[in-house]
């Protein structure tokens, strides 16, 4: 089964703007709504534009931002940057 079919429009709007900020990593939308980083990759190559879609996927690759093993500050343990504003019906705010 597609987890892509159980999403309203609602969740995939706020998981693609997740996926397009740079400071959120794969790990939040997975926390948020249990969808894997290539099942986020799918999405956005399904609902964006090509072009625009490279351009994402260029910038985001091995991103130390996107990926928390790859940061190099461990301290860093929330998913949302404290000038973000508040979001409602987001499970992490």
């Amino acid at each position: 089964m597609n987890p892509l079919n159980q999403l309203t429009d609602r969740e995939k709007d706020r998981i693609i703007e997740m996926a397009w900020e740079d400071r959120t990593p794969f790990d939040a939308i997975f926390h948020q709504f249990g969808i894997p980083e290539k099942v986020v990759i799918k999405l956005m190559r399904r609902e964006m534009k090509e072009s625009a879609f490279k351009r994402w996927r260029k910038r985001v690759q091995n991103r130390s931002t996107k990926h928390e093993k790859l940061r190099t500050n461990l301290e860093i343990n929330r998913f949302k940057s404290y000038r973000q504003k508040s979001i409602s019906q987001n499970k992490i705010t």
